[in-house]
Formats: C-alpha cells, sequence, structure tokens
C-alpha cells in the first residue's frame, strides 16, 4: 500500500490478490475466512463491533481462532446500558475486552457546543463526527478490519465481497458474514448459547445508539428501526 496525506491507495498486486481471495472464500464458512484473514494481517487487523448478533458470532469463533485480534467499539455516548452490559458479558465468556473508541468530546461537550442533541437536527453529521471520524482515526493504525454484516440485510449492503478494498477508509475490509443470512446467526447463537442484546427479545433488531433505535413491527424491514421516519438506514460505516 502507499501512502499520502493520511490517504491510502492500494497497490494492484494488493486488489489483485483480495479479488482472488474474495473468490477463493466465497463458499467458505466464517471461521476459515477469519483465520485467512489473521494469518494474512496478523497483528494488522482488527475488528469493529457494535455487539449485534453477528458481531457476537464474529467474537465466539474468534476465541478459538485468533483471539489475540484486536476488537473495538464505537463508544458514542448514545449507546444502550444493555450494550455495554453484553460487552462485559461477552469478556467474561471469551476472555475478549472490546476496546472502547470515543470521540474527543463528552456527549454533554457535544450538545453544548452544537446547542442541543444534533441528532435531532443533522443526524448525518452526528454520526459523521461521532463513528467516522473515531474509526478513521482507529483504522490509520490497521491494515485491515472485519465486520458483521451480510449481504441481505439491505440494498446498500447486497454487494459485499467476502474480501475487498474499502476506499473509504484506505484498509482491507474482511466482511466473514456476509453471505450469511439472519437464520444461520442466530441459529449458531441459540446452539453455542453464545451471549447477545436482551434488547433483541423485544423487537429491536438492528441496535446502535438509543435515540436513533426503535423497536420494529412484524413485516418491518431489518433495519427499519434505525433513524425510523427518515430515508436513512447507514451511519456511513459500510456505504461506498
Amino acid at each position: 500500500m502507499t501512502s499520502s496525506d493520511d490517504h491510502r491507495e492500494p497497490a494492484p498486486e494488493l486488489l489483485a490478490e483480495l479479488a482472488a481471495a474474495s473468490l477463493a472464500l466465497e463458499g467458505a464458512e466464517p471461521p476459515e475466512i477469519i483465520r485467512w484473514a489473521a494469518g494474512r494481517f496478523g497483528g494488522r487487523l482488527t475488528m469493529a463491533t457494535a455487539f449485534g448478533p453477528e458481531g457476537c458470532a464474529i467474537i465466539h469463533w474468534l476465541a478459538t481462532v485468533a483471539p489475540a485480534t484486536h476488537v473495538f467499539n464505537l463508544e458514542t455516548g448514545y449507546q444502550f446500558k444493555e450494550t455495554l452490559e453484553l460487552r462485559e458479558r461477552l469478556a467474561r465468556r471469551y476472555g475478549i475486552e472490546v476496546a472502547l473508541e470515543r470521540p474527543e468530546t463528552t456527549v454533554e461537550e457535544y450538545e453544548r457546543l452544537h446547542g442541543g442533541p444534533l441528532y435531532r437536527t443533522d443526524s448525518n453529521r452526528c454520526c459523521h463526527d461521532r463513528k467516522i471520524a473515531v474509526i478513521r482515526r482507529v483504522l490509520a493504525g490497521f491494515d485491515a478490519w472485519m465486520s458483521g454484516i451480510r449481504r441481505d440485510q439491505s440494498p446498500d449492503r447486497a454487494a459485499t465481497p467476502i474480501v475487498g478494498w474499502d476506499a473509504k477508509f484506505g484498509v482491507v475490509k474482511i466482511s466473514p458474514l456476509a453471505n450469511w443470512t439472519k437464520a444461520r446467526v442466530w441459529d449458531l447463537i441459540v446452539k453455542e448459547d453464545i451471549p447477545y442484546n436482551p434488547l433483541h427479545d423485544q423487537g429491536y433488531v438492528s441496535i446502535g445508539c438509543w435515540p436513533c433505535t426503535r423497536a420494529i413491527t412484524v413485516g418491518e424491514d431489518e433495519r427499519a428501526g434505525r433513524w425510523s421516519g427518515t430515508a436513512k438506514t447507514e451511519c456511513g460505516l459500510h456505504t461506498r
């Protein structure tokens, strides 16, 4: 990779390698994909998790496949208490302590700077300042990151490769669960008794910051509970 002004461009050889790896791993199970990623990038690999069921599943596999992998969460200051309590339960179960990466300002300072909660008037700016800017800072220290996104979650995620170049952040992105379904993830959670967020039992399917998340009703899209009442379905982490 080449680097200039904090923006990294991939060498053609790397892009070819990633395309070949993604194709080869298309039919692989997530633990095999994680094992490949850890073997290829070692300590330069990290994982971001919002403690959704997919992230919990990946932590479950990491515990045996690559337990030394750095795992982090974007702690915006607006997370549900159940989400942060789940972090502690996962640490006790798997011995993996997820790092909490925070913005430069506290919620109180941030809201004072903007005359109140910015999520009410400009949620895109709020997501940028409290998520995108933070993950950009974190990923500057790594060559690759893993996420728990699935292709069937939304149109924005439908073309997700198993392995690819993340131009937004200038790193390789690995999605071990890209070709899995929600049903497969929950089958695994039940079978292996993997800790998960109890809010899922209350109709919260996709869980983010509490001001911008609600439970959904039968028949609604999986992402309908995020930024409800707007056309927004993504914070920007996984959009091209």
